[in-house]
This record gives structure tokens, sequence and C-alpha cells, in this order.
């Protein structure tokens, strides 16, 4: 038998063979995959009726098997990136970009999806199949199917030319991370940093056979180092290495600048939209999301801005105040902002993120994690250990189960940053769920964290942002792997308009905060003493400290991207950097250095799903703040309360809109109230 077709990309099972994915196995597999999609989508076209069972059900099985092959691959390229995976990875991007395009241009499947939604049958589908109909016209349309001639083929074109690009930039950002590093020998220059950091850095060392300490990008390493060094010229060099990544101003080779690419990213997205009829990308993105307009988006904005803004200036002057009290003699540049506010939030309120590390040892806080999903939503999580083939060995793998002891899904959870890994938290889709000829197919999840790695054999000891970081991707996990949908194209996070698709993370996030949450996991990593009130009393007081700072950031980010994609005419890297200039001028209340090429490694809209969507965080923290409320009000493990979010959020996935989904559970469309109260803005 020929080596590709025992390949696992072409029957893949239930769970991924990562140990038998090859890099030459790969690109032989796609391109077989998608040749066989192509035959059948020619007889399903040559059909001379279609309705659900004779057109939708087989493209449906079709795009099932394609993503349960590629989806590993996606994964690995993510986690474990080579050389050999990375190329065989970009060398299936054009062609799935192709496929994906014809299919969905193809003039015979829009007009079966069109006679299907305009049949008397129509009202016989499920609720699920009708909306997997009516989003799937949508997305035909958004993908070209009404252009003909040179504009259907130029369309295509830009296809697979973003496809590459986006995957490009991304290549540049890692590289360009991973590259960086300082060596020394002197513990003297990292004074200052916590023990568990000094270690870390020693660790890092001796896993490249090097002595002394070495200092990396990689988040854990950067924060420690911009947040407790005192040594500031350390500060400095990190702060420089880290904002200007994948540039023409950074340390590393400038081989890795996506200036270019980003200004091509941007260029061929206005021209997609344009050809489709629309003003500019921004327009053309809003098609899919809840607000209804750019105009809605920026106001929406603009507003938390002018709520936030007077705070921001009062935090800022209260920084660089306590700075000079210290001895600081200047402005205080972007590489004293953490330090400076570290030491202030301790002075204010005799806390750090040392004393809280103590008390969320890895263990407890995943522990914790689950029980608090089993109050809420009366399902058991428990880890698999027969034997699963994972990525790395740190990689856990674990069964939801319901209350009647059913399982009803499955994730990998892969915590720790290390080599070769991508930077940020995410999760993704492994297997949906998807009921056919009788047998439900679970939905499997990928949880993906870049949090502080255990030291020699001590347990990983996190900082409250990283066991909210967990908590939030916990909460897209369980999105997608506690649907009850059986549709998979509106399953989980499916169909989920991209502005609401925050809701159930960022509702997690609140569970950070609750003692009756926090009863649960935060305990001493060595005593086992749990988190003494005294302690908990002023992280909560901390809770929104510079929270004015943080949310001008945020809206700072959104306005560039929104306004990025509503400028119809950029193509440069200079006019990127002139809106983005433009945006801190109105928004920010803090400097920024001439060098700092943010831009350049902003993942989330040049090579993520976020483009013209950034905003999305601050819309869905509306919707969640809001939701949490009624956990406020009626008890944050109010068995009924947790089951009205389970059945309205998190079962209906994207079969309805998401404004239904939030009204049938809170009774009334979102108020900001909630999420005011939250950030201490009024």
């Amino acid at each position: 038998m020929n080596e590709e077709l025992k390949n696992p990309l072409i029957e893949p099972g239930e769970l991924p063979a990562f140990n038998q994915i090859r890099p030459q196995h790969i690109q032989p597999a796609i391109e077989r995959l998608i040749g066989q999609n192509r035959a059948a989508v020619s007889q399903l076209a040559a059909l001379p009726k279609h309705d659900w069972n004779n057109l939708i059900k087989p493209l449906e099985l079709m795009n099932d098997k394609l993503d349960r092959a590629w989806s590993p691959v996606r994964h690995l390229n993510s986690v474990k990136s080579s050389p050999e995976l990375r190329d065989a990875y970009n060398a299936c991007l054009p062609l799935l970009a192709e496929y994906s395009t014809e299919i969905s241009q193809n003039q015979t499947l829009y007009a079966g999806y069109r006679a299907i939604e305009s049949a008397a049958e129509f009202t016989d589908l499920s609720p699920a199949q009708q909306k997997t109909v009516t989003d799937a016209l949508l997305h035909f349309r958004l993908g070209g199917v009404e252009l003909e001639g040179e504009k259907r083929t130029r369309y295509q074109q830009l296809q697979k030319d973003l496809s590459e690009l986006q995957s490009k930039y991304e290549n540049n950002l890692l590289d360009s991370t991973q590259s960086w590093q300082y060596l020394t020998q002197d513990q003297s220059e990292l004074q200052g940093l916590p023990d568990y950091a000094v270690a870390m850095l020693a660790q890092l060392a001796e896993h490249k056979e090097l002595a002394g300490y070495r200092v990396t990008l990689d988040m854990p390493c950067y924060l420690a180092v911009i947040t407790y060094a005192d040594n500031r010229k350390l500060r400095q060099l990190i702060y420089e290495a880290y904002v200007t990544r994948a540039s023409d101003q950074g340390i590393t080779d400038k081989i890795w600048d996506n200036a270019g690419i980003m200004g091509e990213i941007v260029a061929k997205r206005q021209e997609k939209a344009k050809l489709l009829g629309y003003s500019d990308y921004a327009a053309y993105s809003l098609e899919t999301k809840m607000a209804a307009s750019v105009q809605q988006v920026v106001e929406f904005l603009d507003d938390l801005a002018q709520r936030s803004r007077a705070t921001a200036i009062d935090e800022v002057r209260e920084r660089q105040v306590f700075a000079e009290s210290l001895g600081f003699e200047g402005e205080l540049e972007a590489w004293d902002y953490a330090y400076y506010s570290e030491k202030l939030k301790q002075h204010r309120y005799q806390i750090s993120d040392e004393d809280l590390k103590l008390y969320f040892a890895d263990h407890s806080v995943i522990n914790g994690l689950f029980e608090i999903v089993a109050r809420l939503y009366q399902v058991r999580i428990s880890q698999v250990e027969n034997e699963i083939e994972r990525w790395d060995e740190a990689v856990g793998f674990y069964r939801i189960a319901d209350h009647q002891g059913a399982v009803i899904g499955y994730f990998f959870l892969d915590l720790y940053a290390r080599e070769n890994k991508r930077g940020g938290a995410w999760m993704d889709e492994c297997v949906n769920r998807y009921r056919i000829d009788g047998k439900t197919q679970l939905p499997v999840a990928y949880l993906t964290c870049n949090l502080t790695p255990p030291i020699g054999d001590e347990a990983a000891l996190f900082t409250h942002d990283e066991v909210i970081t967990l908590f939030h991707e916990f909460g897209h996990g369980l999105h997608h792997m506690l649907t009850r949908i059986d549709v998979p194209d509106v399953a989980g996070i499916n169909g989920v308009e991209w502005d609401a698709v925050e809701l159930p993370s960022q509702f997690m996030e609140n569970f950070c905060w609750e003692r009756e949450a926090l009863s649960l996991f935060a305990r001493h990593y060595q005593s086992g003493e749990p988190l003494p009130d005294e302690l908990y009393q002023r992280m909560l007081a901390a809770r929104n400290f510079q929270s004015a700072l943080q949310m001008l950031r945020q809206i700072e980010f959104a306005l560039f991207d929104i306004r990025l994609h509503q400028s119809a005419e950029v193509s440069t890297a200079a006019e990127i950097q002139s809106i983005l200039s433009q945006v801190r001028d109105e928004v920010s209340v803090v400097a920024t250095p001439s060098i700092n090429r943010f831009q350049n490694g902003f993942s989330h809209i040049f090579a993520g799903g976020y483009a013209a969507g950034y905003y999305s965080y601050k819309w869905a923290e509306v919707l969640s703040a809001d939701a949490f409320a009624a956990f406020e009000e009626e008890g944050i493990f109010n068995p009924e309360t947790g089951q009205r979010f389970l059945q309205c959020v998190l079962e209906q996935g994207g079969s309805r809109p998401a404004m239904e989904s939030f009204c049938c559970f809170r009774g009334r469309e979102p108020e900001i109230d909630a999420l005011l109260r939250h950030s201490g803005i009024g």
C-alpha cells in the first residue's frame, strides 16, 4: 500500500494520531482529501433537485473529514513548530484556500441552498438546520459566489494570497521572538526578581546547556523582568526587544520584518471587500457580527474611552509622583511603567503577585476550576489515564461527563510556555460535535496557554492574571464542549457572531475574584492553608488598580483595528503607523517610544480572526459582566442560574442569534452598568 494511504490524516479516527504525523505525509494527505471532496461536489451539483439529505448532509461529512485531518496539523504548527512542519503547513494553505473559495463560489451549490430555504419543507427543518442554511447563504455571498469573470478570478487569488501572508506574519513573529535572548552569569543583574523568576531564568539557560541565566521574550519571562527587575537597563533592553519584534527596529534579524506583509494584508482585504460591493473591509467584517455598523462600534469605544480618560490621567499622575517619592528623576519611560505600577500597588494595598502565587499551584487551580464547572453545570471532569497520543509529555487529556455519567466531550490541556510554541493563549477545535446516521461524534478541544512552567520538581505557581487566562480559555472550551447542537456548522462556537464569542470566556474570569470560588482552589502550595481573608481583601481592593489605564489600552487596540480596516486606501507600513499614532494621540494618556512597533506583533488582527473585530473583547465584556450579575444576584453557585446559563447560552452554540441566547438567560437585552461597576468606572 502506498505510504500516504496509511497516513493517519486520511482516517484520523476520533482523536489525532499526533506521534504518527510526519511532515512529508501532510501535503499528499490533504491533496487526496481535497480531490475526493471535489469529485463528490461535482456529483452533488449534478443532482436535479436538492434537499437537506442529498446536499447539506454529504457536504457536512466532507467538511468534517477535512477539518479533522487539518486540525492536528494546524495545531502542531502552533505548539511544536519545526522547519519541516512549517513547510508542509505552508504548502497546504494555498490548496485549502483555493478549495474553500471554490466551494464558496459554486453557483450550483448556492442555488441548492437557496432552493432549500425557499421550499415549503424548510419549516420542517430544526432551528439549528435552518440557521445553518441562512448562515451558509451569507457565507456564499461573502465568499464571492455572485462575482463573475475577472472579479471572480481575482477574489480567488486574494484568498490564497491572504492565507499565505497571514501565515508568514505569524512565522516571522514566532521566529523573531524565539531568536532573542540575553545571557548573564551575574545574578546581581537580576536583583528585584522573585526567587521563582531567577530559578526560571536558570532553568531556561540549563535547557540550552548554558551557564548562568537566560532571559527570553516568552511571556512569563518578559513579565517577570519588566515588572520586577531593579536593573533599569535590563528592563529597557527586554522592553525594546519585545516591542520591536518582527520589525525594522528590532534587535533580531530584519528578515523577519512584518512591515511589508502588514501593508499587503490590509490592501488585499480592502480589495476583497470592494469586489463584493462594500465600502471597506470593516463593513464587510461586520456582516457576521452583532454590531450593526462601524459607526456603532466607534461610538461604543469612544463612550468607554471618555468614561475612562479622566481616571486614567489620575492613575498616570499617581504613578509618576510615587516614583519620584522613591528617588526617580525625570519622566517615567515605557519600560518603567510596569515596574513602578507594581511598586505602587504593593505600597497602597500591601499586596503583590508574588504574595498570591503561593496560593495558585497548577494542580490546585485545575482541580478548583473543574469543581467550579461541576457546581455550575452538574458535569464531572476527569483525567483520562490510558495511552492517548499527545505532542508533549506535559499535556493532559480529560473527559467531561454529564450528571448521569454520560461522556459529552474531551479536551487536551497544554498549559506551559516552552520553545517552538507560539505565544498567547487560545482554544481551538480538535473535533466538532456532530450527529450522523444515529451516532454522535463528541466534541474535542485544544486548550493552550503559555503559563509559568514548573521549576525542577516543584509545582508550577501561577500569577492571578495567569489563573484568569486559564479560566478565560476554559470558558471558550466549555462553549465548544457543552453544546447540545448536533449540526456542526452551528454547534459550539460555530455560527456564533464574533463579537459574542467571548461571552462564555470572559464570564468565567469572574469566578477568579469570588471568595466562594477561590476557597475551592486558592491554597498555599506547601502548607495547604487557604488564602487568608486579609490577603483576599487586599486582592479585592487592588482589583481595579489602574483599570482605567487598562481600559484605554484595549480601546486603543480596538480603535486602531477598526479604523485601519475602515481606511480603504491604506497599503504601506507608514500609513498603518500613522493611523495607530492618530489613535494614540486621541486615546492614550502615556507616551509610546518611537521605536515601538506594536502593530508588527498584533497577530490577533493580522494573522488571527479578529480583523475589524478586536472591539469584540469589550463588546462581549458587556454581555459577560451583565450575565455574571445574575449570579451575583442569585448566588454564584445557584444551580438554577447555572442551568439557565448552560441551556440558554452554552448548549445553544450558534444555532440562533447571540442576542436571543442572551435574552433567554437574562430576560432582557444587555446593559453596560455591570461592566462599569466591575471596572470601577463611574
